[in-house]
């Protein structure tokens, strides 16, 4: 009698932008493939994509901002077999919403996911949430960083330094990121103790539909400046992305947890220590 399959690992990619595709494609071989986004005619596109090239493909609408969206997806995601990573990709920029959309999405979203795949996580799975390169622009008081990082999701927009309507949403996106960083610090043991993994990846200006709106918008003109004058020198590419997630979520990098890898080209250190002038 034949013995029946063991069920194929599970990797959640939250976000089918360019970054969550990518860590798709690098992650998908000999795994189940549980695709999620907001955006149900661009999750269908993603689907069809992967499913297109011989992956095992499974889909989910998710708001990442609502509790009870992201807690279904957790058990969708928990029943389709061992869960052995989820990639948090989803998020909006200055150029594309309000203050209080961004601190919706951006960093409450990334407080829910983390508590929702805390609950289903088990030994071996690691969570990757993507931050950016902003949050190490920004220094905020203790009593607000402590705030974002341990305040119960139901109270985390709760706070005077979070003015949901009047806040520059750049700023706001500013915050929400470093917001982000401080949240996987503080999540590290509650993951460590199911024996799994949470941490973020910082990324810098990268060539995803997002990163070039905002090339294009208001602040375009300094993004381009700060990669001019970085050690790379370019923009980033969706798989620099994908590289960095591939690792954290594999076993080389087990001894990492609670961490924020910057992946930026080396923009934050060409601000802080510009290339010495030319002779």
């Amino acid at each position: 009698m034949t013995e029946p399959k063991a069920p194929r690992p599970v990797i959640v990619i939250i976000g089918t932008g360019g970054m969550g595709l990518a860590a798709a494609r690098r992650m998908a071989s000999g795994r189940t493939l549980l695709l999620a986004d907001y955006s149900a005619p661009k999750l269908e596109q993603a689907v069809e994509t992967l499913r297109a090239e011989g992956h095992l493909v499974e889909s989910q609408v998710v708001d990442v901002s609502d509790r009870h969206s992201v807690a279904e997806l957790a058990g969708v995601a928990q029943a389709a077999g061992p869960l052995a990573a989820v990639v948090h990709t989803a998020g909006v920029s200055p150029v594309m919403e309000t203050a209080r959309r961004i601190y919706e999405v951006d960093l409450l979203g990334t407080a829910l996911v983390i508590d929702a795949f805390c609950a289903v996580a088990g030994p071996g799975t690691s969570l990757v949430c993507v931050a950016s390169m902003a949050g190490h622009f920004t220094s905020l008081p203790e009593e607000f960083e402590r705030h974002l990082a341990t305040a119960p999701s139901g109270s985390l927009l709760d706070h005077a330094g979070l003015d949901l309507d009047g806040t520059d949403p750049g700023l706001a996106y500013t915050v929400a990121k470093r917001g982000n960083q401080l949240r996987v610090q503080a999540a590290a043991f509650a993951w460590g103790a199911r024996g799994a993994r949470v941490n973020s990846i910082s990324p810098g200006v990268i060539s995803t539909e997002m990163g070039r709106a905002e090339l294009d918008g208001p602040s375009g003109e300094f993004m381009r400046s700060m990669i001019q004058h970085s050690p790379a020198g370019r923009l980033g590419t969706p798989d620099d992305i994908a590289g960095v997630v591939e690792f954290l979520v594999s076993p080389a990098s087990s001894f990492i947890c609670g961490e924020d890898i910057l992946v930026d080209g080396g923009v934050v250190v060409g601000q802080r220590w510009p290339a010495p002038a030319a002779d």
